[in-house]
């Protein structure tokens, strides 16, 4: 008879935060996708084009951790409009050793939000110049918001300029993480005028056209790109992959099918083949990050299931140790 433990988002939120040991788990899962020996398949997408909607399902095996998750992850961008979330989802965790069901996460989506701050945290933490204080955030949802809590983690960041087509949303954003945060964030007019001047870029949205342009960008700068997770979507100029001193890529598999890296490679700036550095090859060592204070430095982050699979075992653990959640023999 197998037991299953059943964790619910309220649970999960208060076992898992976004801190640095959420950061420093993302980055573990990077160092170990490096080392070679993680199974990581592509992710499985179904489009519902009719309600402006996707599915992802991501998972990943970690040797040495003794689960795995597998992350069923919706994104319906129109919910907005009739007062629900546009991400949702939930993990389920089998064990690695049988194979049987072991728990179900029913984060509604907060789990992959927590992971996904993280890994910008990460990229920050190892390409953005150390004395990084400025941020600009194109976006103005929850990720967005997330992604600034979390370079405030790895930096000493004290101002932020946000941009997003709805000028009263990014100005309400603005207001508010002020106030949560305790830091200096405007809204720009304009998304050139959040970039230039920022030490760290992050773009957080479902985007199908640039909207950033190679030009802006300007030495010594960081960008990260979140949002182009899907072959259709895309944040960045594509001329900006041959223009920076350092592309870093999630999965360069991933970067070349789904990631901004598809459509530099669709343009004609680079070839499908050319190598590019991945985060966890730069955690471990074995690439080369950031060289100098003037480099421009890119990462792709496309999402991993390698990350999925860590944030679950944080949950799992932490669980353990607090006996929450409800459990149930099948």
């Amino acid at each position: 008879m197998a037991e299953i433990q059943i964790l619910t988002e309220a649970e999960l939120r208060e076992l898992v935060r976004l801190d640095l040991a959420a950061i420093d788990c993302v980055e573990q899962a990077f160092r170990a996708l490096a080392g070679g020996k993680v199974v990581m398949p592509p992710i499985l997408r179904l489009d519902i084009a009719d309600a402006n909607g996707e599915v992802d399902v991501k998972t990943a095996y970690l040797p040495g951790v003794e689960s795995f998750a597998i992350k069923v992850s919706p994104g319906f961008f129109d919910n907005p409009k009739i007062g629900l979330p546009s991400t949702n989802g939930l993990m389920v965790v089998l064990s690695a050793r049988t194979g049987l069901v072991e728990a179900l996460l029913l984060d509604n989506g907060y789990l992959t939000d927590v992971r996904t701050a993280a890994a910008g945290a990460v990229a920050a933490r190892h390409l953005a110049r150390e004395d990084a204080q400025s941020v600009a955030i194109i976006g103005a949802g929850m990720q967005a918001r997330m992604q600034l809590e979390a370079l405030t983690l790895v930096r000493n960041i004290n101002s932020a300029c946000i941009w997003a087509r709805d000028a009263e949303k990014a100005q309400a954003f603005a207001r508010r993480v002020s106030s949560e945060l305790g830091i200096d964030v405007t809204a720009a007019g304009t998304a050139e005028a959040a970039v230039r001047g920022a030490d760290i870029v992050v773009t957080t949205t479902p985007a199908t056209e640039p909207l950033i342009l190679a030009e802006w960008m300007t030495p010594g700068q960081h960008l990260t790109a979140m949002g182009s997770d899907a072959e259709h979507k895309n944040e960045i100029d594509p001329a900006l992959v041959p223009r920076v001193e350092l592309y870093v890529a999630d999965s360069l598999a991933q970067t070349r099918r789904l990631g901004e890296l598809h459509h530099a490679i669709d343009a004609g700036f680079v070839a499908p083949d050319q190598r590019f550095a991945e985060l966890g090859q730069i955690i471990a060592g074995s690439m080369a990050g950031r060289q100098t204070a003037t480099d421009i430095t890119y990462a792709d982050l496309t999402g991993t299931g390698v990350q999925d699979t860590a944030i679950a075992a944080l949950a799992r653990t932490r669980a353990r140790t607090s006996d929450a959640g409800t459990k149930f023999s099948t």
